[in-house]
């Protein structure tokens, strides 16, 4: 199987820990990872500002980039539905019969991380060790576009001498929503303290989710509030070996 990482601007920029994670963790499971340089922004943040023409060619540019490939992971929920959900209503805005053929072939095998585990791979235990007491929040784009549904959870019950402690009120949104944080900033910020508060009561030491957005805006929460609980990608968990 000829699989390409897709890390996202985002992670590449701000968290390329999490891509290392991706690869080393298939790496371990047996699969030959490649990481092609020339992927760019999948338009996503174009998209969802209003930017439909802007994100045009940074579509077309993801269809270049990936076509070879038989899957497309990524350890990004949000940039996953991006492709599966969004790309179709851009190539059908362009008009293009050609692209929306293109968007059809390539979108059923870009996988988030654990759809590809799980359902592609078939494997739940992925030999990870992570000793420490977790609590884990379903993103929005995880849980209500992509319809992980369990995915995440059955990885980390399988990850060895990890205590998960499960959340309260785990499906509500945790304020950020890309540029509705920037939008509605007293609306976040509300959302955002429900959040931890929640988080609070776990006593977890490490807070986890499958999109680092949501992770970047928990986590400033948490660090203001010195709750002594650290954010880390799902990724960064199951690629863990440590006693």
């Amino acid at each position: 199987m000829k699989i390409a990482l897709f890390v996202t601007c985002f992670n590449d920029t701000l968290f390329p820990s999490t891509g290392r994670a991706v690869v080393e963790l298939l790496e371990r499971l047996g699969h030959d990872v490649e990481f092609p340089l020339e992927q760019t922004c999948c338009g996503q943040m174009h998209w969802n500002s209003g930017y439909a023409d802007e994100a045009l060619p940074l579509m077309r540019r993801f269809l270049d980039v990936f076509a070879e490939y038989e899957v497309v992971v990524s350890p990004s929920a949000s940039c996953v539905g991006m492709v599966r959900e969004q790309y179709p209503h851009l190539a059908e805005r362009a008009d293009d019969p050609h692209l929306a053929a293109r968007v059809e072939a390539i979108a059923p095998r870009v996988l988030e991380l654990t759809e590809l585990l799980v359902d592609r791979l078939g494997v739940v235990d992925v030999g990870a060790t992570f000793p420490h007491r977790v609590t884990y929040h379903p993103t929005c784009h995880g849980l209500r576009g992509l319809r992980l549904d369990d995915r995440p959870l059955r990885l980390l019950r399988a990850v060895r001498e990890i205590e998960l402690v499960e959340l309260p009120d785990a499906e509500e949104c945790c304020g950020f929503g890309g540029t509705f944080a920037v939008k509605n900033p007293e609306v976040s910020a509300a959302m955002l303290a429900d959040k931890l508060r929640s988080i609070g009561a776990t006593n977890a030491e490490v807070c986890s989710a499958g999109d680092n957005s949501c992770l970047m805006h928990i986590g400033g929460g948490l660090r203001r509030l010195r709750a002594g609980t650290r954010t880390l990608h799902l990724a960064e968990i199951l690629a863990a070996t440590e006693s």
